[in-house]
């Protein structure tokens, strides 16, 4: 079980969100690499690594792709507000991803009980359903009572995830077509999504900075280099 109201002594943690092409990635990986030179800090992937496994699929001899299409189809179904969750399991998958997802989790509250300074890329939400980093089942519906199940234990799993307030995120708003630029191999409706939906992440209440991530990467840096440095 996390606890949902750290204490106030354990060391600041500090998180990156926004769409893809924002360059929360090496924002959180520059910035880790900084301030291990001040103190002991980590840096942490709160995705599901989804992408990953997808990629290892696409690299199985002659079914790979065809089987990477069929369950991208289906999880995409699963996650569109509105839609019918196409299974058990599909529904299976996307649960074990978010497992993955809280099992980081915890291994991040782990290393900042230790008095380790922790650095996400991206940070779990329970504004949006169905993708950026909200619940991944609670979108789409189901009569099914296993499925129906699985979608109360992954919400549970968000909300404990989400009840953990980082000291400060920052929010890199970027435009669409920057973002698409910038990641090409993406799908560009999905990212009109992401850029549409970004302003509403609150994270209930929690300290949250705007950055414009359109601006030279030097100057994005130096902003959030020295906000940092007044929490730290």
């Amino acid at each position: 079980m996390l606890n949902q109201n750290p204490s106030k002594h354990l060391p600041p943690l500090i998180a990156f969100i926004g769409c893809d092409g924002s360059g929360k990635s090496t924002l959180s990986m520059e910035i880790t690499n900084a301030l291990s030179k001040i103190r002991p800090t980590q840096r942490c992937y709160l995705g599901q690594g989804s992408g990953n496994i997808g990629r290892r699929i696409r690299e199985l001899k002659y079914i790979g792709p065809i089987l990477d299409r069929i369950i991208e189809k289906k999880a995409t179904t699963a996650r569109k507000e509105g839609n019918k969750i196409p299974g058990v399991l599909t529904a299976l998958v996307i649960f074990l991803f978010s497992c993955v997802r809280y099992y980081n989790f915890k291994r991040m509250i782990h290393a900042r009980k230790k008095g380790v300074m922790v650095v996400t890329d991206r940070y779990p939400q329970t504004t949006i359903y169905g993708f950026y980093d909200g619940p991944g089942l609670s979108a789409a519906h189901t009569t099914n009572w296993f499925i129906s199940k699985l979608v109360q234990w992954e919400y549970e799993l968000y909300d404990r995830m989400a009840s953990v307030k980082p000291d400060i995120i920052f929010r890199l708003n970027i435009d669409v077509d920057t973002a698409f630029a910038r990641k090409q191999d993406h799908d560009y409706d999905l990212l009109k999504a992401k850029v549409g939906v970004t302003p509403k992440l609150s994270f209930r209440g929690a300290h949250v900075v705007d950055v414009d991530a359109t601006l030279p990467y030097e100057e994005v840096y130096q902003i959030v280099w020295n906000m940092i440095k007044e929490i730290i």
